[in-house]
């Protein structure tokens, strides 16, 4: 679990997930995939601390990662292979729910998680910048990479990238709250 931070310092975060700048590190240890390795770094200049965030999960796993706009409460979703759930500031309320999704969900998610297409919808592959303001940004890190879209005009979202994104968001307290 990443340890709660007041938002601006969670913005230099998640706009480094969101341009595809992380490379090699994982969110779960490969020997103990249900610990999170994401840490506090070594302060910044200004002694501000700063989150490492990883760029991808072991097979089967998946995180999420949105933000409502520049200073929009930060969500964090992980879910494990078994359809375990953890979801940090749900709806902007600095809530966190647990739960597990239905079988039939964390089987379409495997499913979903095992498509080779996946490779090819990361923000690596399509060489994807972030480019709208004040929009619901979504970052998903799977076993592939960071995949990341934006909720606005013209974007089209990668299609397994979508429908994992769409899974997610349906089967977990997942709305964000203006």
């Amino acid at each position: 679990m990443l340890p709660r931070a007041r938002p601006r310092l969670l913005a230099p975060l998640l706009a480094l997930a969101l341009v595809g700048t992380l490379t090699g590190c994982g969110l779960f240890d490969r020997e103990a995939p249900r610990t999170p390795v994401a840490q506090p770094s070594a302060g910044v200049a200004g002694g501000a601390p700063q989150l490492e965030i990883p760029a991808t999960v072991a097979a089967g796993q998946v995180s999420l990662i949105q933000r409502l706009g520049e200073d929009g409460p930060l969500r964090t979703l992980s879910v494990e292979r078994n359809g375990a759930w953890q979801c940090v500031d749900c709806a902007g309320d600095g809530v966190t729910s647990r739960g597990t999704l239905a079988p039939e969900l964390t089987e379409r998610l495997q499913v979903l998680l095992a498509n080779p297409l996946l490779v090819d919808e990361t923000d690596q592959a399509r060489r994807y910048r972030t480019t709208c303001i004040d929009a619901l940004t979504s970052s998903l890190i799977t076993s592939s990479g960071l995949i990341t879209s934006q909720d606005c005009p013209g974007e089209e979202r990668p299609p397994v990238a979508g429908e994992i994104l769409l899974l997610l968001t349906q089967a977990t307290p997942a709305e964000i709250k203006g």
